[in-house]
């Protein structure tokens, strides 16, 4: 059952200043062997990170959080093929949101028929993506959105300030004029609700 990542795009304990690489290899690891908890805490604490790389190259929220959401994917369906010789957890993570970035980014320079040098923000190579994967990603991001929609107009807030919004829960809490163990708790409730709407939704 994959994602509750399709989380979507969604809510994070404040990320560590120093990522725990150790853990995350551990992390990455067991998310390959189907453990949707573990791939949970390192979408958590990491992916913050990679929507400011996304942001950063497409200097737009909206495709920043797609892209977001498609390295998550990816990472859940090819992390048996993760490899430390390859570099860090972290290194891996932003490899492929540059990735994926600079790939809408060309997409959408070229659907407005615009010349633009991206020499200097392209690190790598762009992946590609098989046709049956597009419409699998694309099947992910509706359901994603379906389950966004069964929750409360306050959960939905939350959990979109919180990651795309990248408000600490104390910054929510201030902004909100909410109490803290109540955003928390609100936060908390979207993310279990958001797990048990793509369970059994069969996002797989």
């Amino acid at each position: 059952m994959m994602l509750m990542m399709g989380m979507m795009a969604l809510g994070a304990s404040p990320v560590p200043i120093r990522p725990p690489e150790d853990d995350w290899s551990v992390l990455i690891q067991k998310a390959g062997q189907g453990d949707q908890h573990a791939f949970g805490i390192l979408y958590d604490q990491s992916s913050r990170m990679v929507y400011g790389v996304a942001l950063r190259i497409l200097a737009n929220p909206a495709d920043a959080e797609e892209v977001t959401l498609d390295v998550y994917t990816q990472v859940w369906r090819s992390a048996t093929q993760y490899s430390r010789d390859r570099g860090t957890p972290l290194a891996w993570l932003l490899t492929i949101a540059r990735s994926r970035a600079l790939d809408r980014f060309r997409l959408r320079e070229n659907r407005q028929s615009k010349e633009t040098d991206i020499q200097e923000v392209a690190e790598v190579q762009a992946l590609t993506e098989s046709a049956e994967e597009t419409a699998w990603l694309s099947q992910v991001r509706t359901k994603v959105r379906s389950a966004m929609r069964e929750l409360t107009s306050e959960q939905r807030q939350a959990i979109e300030m919180a990651y795309f919004g990248g408000f600490s829960h104390s910054e929510l809490a201030e902004r909100l004029g909410e109490p803290l163990g109540t955003v928390k708790t609100r936060i908390r409730l979207a993310m279990q609700r958001l797990r048990q709407l793509l369970g059994e939704g069969g996002l797989q």
